[in-house]
């Protein structure tokens, strides 16, 4: 009993000062970071926040953590292992459901009302510390980039579950897990290419609703067409 209270005593001494070592490792750089890597930083936790909340809160806390990506002091709570160990366990169960057809659905549902005022209030914490108009510019922006981000997927799985083989599905869970890695990846690294790309993105995003609106109005009106049939019919 005593070697292994003597064991957890050393991991919890050593993370303590890892993270103590991060941490300094983050504030001495966030002070370095200039405005395109903020507002990158910031466009793409709204923006993956629609799509991935845990996964990217949970990649850009790793980030800060492991000393990759100096966090603003606004974010730095990301980093705390707590915040990591709970991130993390909700990346791991979103992983999962995210890729059973009807249960993503669902899912996206009771998600509804997280991901997009998370989007925003992530956001908001990149300047938050610094500057409050920027911090509110931010915080709308990255709820909006969350909201459509949101939309656009929440659509997309919805005509996805029309057809009865689970593989489109599948790919467009992993789909969706690529693209917030890359996301994420390229935001702390190329922030102007984010920039274009996140550009180009939401165009996609307006006309990839457009496109499954219609295809979702004009299923749910043979739907209709065919229940009032069969109604019709069996009286």
């Amino acid at each position: 009993m005593d070697s292994l209270a003597q064991f957890w005593s050393t991991v919890a001494a050593w993370l303590g000062v890892a993270a103590g070592q991060a941490g300094s490792v983050a504030q001495a750089g966030a002070s370095r970071l200039d405005m395109a890597q903020l507002l990158a930083l910031a466009g793409v936790l709204g923006w993956a926040s629609g799509i991935r909340l845990y996964a990217v809160v949970f990649l850009v806390g790793m980030s800060g953590w492991l000393g990759w990506f100096p966090l603003p002091a606004g974010l730095q709570v990301l980093q705390h292992p707590a915040m990591l160990a709970a991130s993390g366990f909700m990346l791991f169960v979103e992983f999962f459901a995210d890729k059973i057809p009807g249960l993503d659905s669902v899912w996206d549902l009771l998600h509804s009302v997280i991901r997009i005022p998370a989007g925003a209030a992530l956001a908001a914490g990149v300047f938050g510390a610094d500057s409050g108009t920027m911090a509110a510019v931010a915080g709308l922006l990255g709820g909006s980039l969350a909201a459509t981000a949101f939309a656009t997927k929440a659509t997309a799985r919805a005509a996805a579950n029309t057809s009865p083989e689970p593989f489109s599905n599948l790919g467009l869970s992993l789909l969706e897990d690529g693209l917030v890695v890359a996301a994420v990846w390229l935001a702390t690294h190329h922030p102007v290419a984010f920039g274009i790309c996140l550009l180009l993105v939401l165009v996609l995003s307006v006309l990839l609703l457009v496109v499954l609106f219609k295809f979702l109005r004009l299923l749910a009106r043979k739907l209709t067409s065919l229940l009032s049939n069969t109604a019709s019919q069996g009286t």
